[in-house]
């Protein structure tokens, strides 16, 4: 089984491409430039390739041997619209968007999985290389599945993988069963009637009924929901108005929600349509609430998770391997991938960077080989030689 030392050789070259990625961040569904790199690199590696999947997702796809069996490997390839300040010689040159939650790593250890694979050639079936766009909250996963991901490249099972700041280099870990929650977007629109803002009384004033209502949200969870149930709900944003003496005709509200089962997700959608209807109309006034399913709560397959953890020890050693982390209230499109075929998702170590989504953060390099040795691992213990 290869190691990280295996994969330095070619450490410097993945660490360029790395590099170039994130130098050149793309925000999700324009990764054109990315996918482009992707395709020609998995080209000159000898893969088959197939562009344009979801939009602009590639899948490259590798058989060795007679083996029916197949596993999918699966990247996120998609920036975030935000500016970086880390002062890198690398940084961003697209002002307003940044690999601010190293999906440029995750690329380049797919990218070197797929050119160690090629190489070594020690492995009995099928890899399909899922390069995915538009994680970050504009349905890559679901465009690539809606574009007949699994139809066209079967998979027995499919993997992911995600650094996490804070845990060491060289090490990974996992959680069977619920991993991640699912996340919900909600915007909310109100609708009052303006008027001069010395005279309120000629108008139903959306701003109040906006500060009303945040402030009724916050039952939502700990008036709603189990406690044995972990959930979120934060309002982020509110806006009305454009001048000091204007009470506007709308204001607008909107957030996020987090829970790690389906049914608590709907229970806090009906939750905040009841509480928006009565709390509006008590005001005179209307609104229209709408939601967004960005990721369903991810749930790692707890047999896949364990085969993901011995590919991890092998690589980095028992010790190195955490078998049972905490759950995550961050969320992850991955998520509806594993509602068609079964996977699991580990965590890889980014070290002692800032944290993910933050405008200093870096994916750090010294993982690379980790990962790639990591894939490799997984794909040669899952589809062994001499197995038919």
């Amino acid at each position: 089984m290869p190691t990280a030392d295996d994969i330095r050789p070619f450490h410097a070259e993945l660490t360029e491409i790395r590099r170039d990625i994130h130098a050149h961040p793309e925000l999700g569904l324009e990764e054109t430039r990315t996918a482009a790199l992707v395709a020609k690199r998995l080209a000159e590696w000898g893969l088959e390739v197939h562009t344009g999947i979801g939009g602009t997702g590639v899948v490259g796809v590798l058989r060795r041997g007679n083996g029916e069996a197949s596993i999918g490997l699966r990247c996120d390839m998609d920036a975030l619209a935000m500016g970086e300040a880390t002062g890198l010689s690398y940084a961003s040159t697209n002002p307003g968007r940044m690999h601010g939650c190293g999906h440029d790593g995750h690329t380049t250890m797919l990218l070197g999985a797929a050119r160690t694979l090629a190489e070594r050639g020690n492995f009995n079936g099928v890899v399909n290389f899922i390069f995915q766009p538009a994680e970050e909250g504009r349905g890559g996963a679901e465009a690539m599945l809606a574009d007949g991901l699994f139809r066209r490249f079967p998979c027995d099972c499919v993997f992911g993988m995600h650094n996490k700041p804070a845990l060491p280099v060289g090490q990974f870990g996992i959680r069977p069963h619920d991993a991640m929650a699912g996340c919900l977007f909600w915007d909310i629109t109100i609708n009052g009637r303006g008027s001069h803002g010395a005279r309120p009384e000629a108008g139903i004033d959306p701003v109040v009924v906006a500060a009303h209502l945040t402030a009724a949200l916050q039952s939502v969870i700990s008036r709603n929901v189990p406690p044995a149930d972990i959930a979120v709900l934060s309002v982020t944003r509110i806006t009305a108005g454009d001048a000091y003496n204007v009470i506007p005709e709308t204001a607008t509200m909107w957030g996020t929600a987090r829970a790690f089962r389906r049914e608590i997700m709907t229970l806090i959608q009906d939750s905040m349509q009841r509480l928006t209807d009565g709390v509006v109309a008590g005001f005179g006034a209307t609104a229209k609430l709408q939601f967004y399913v960005t990721a369903l709560p991810l749930v790692n397959d707890p047999r896949l998770a364990r085969e993901m953890a011995d590919a991890a020890a092998a690589v980095v050693g028992e010790a190195a391997v955490d078998r049972d982390i905490e759950r995550n209230n961050a969320s992850e499109d991955f998520s509806f991938m594993l509602e068609h075929v079964p996977g699991a998702l580990i965590n890889i170590g980014n070290g002692d960077s800032a944290g993910l989504h933050n405008p200093a953060y870096d994916f750090n390099d010294a993982a690379i080989p980790y990962g790639v040795a990591l894939w490799a691992t997984l794909v040669e213990r899952k589809l062994a030689k001499g197995v038919a």
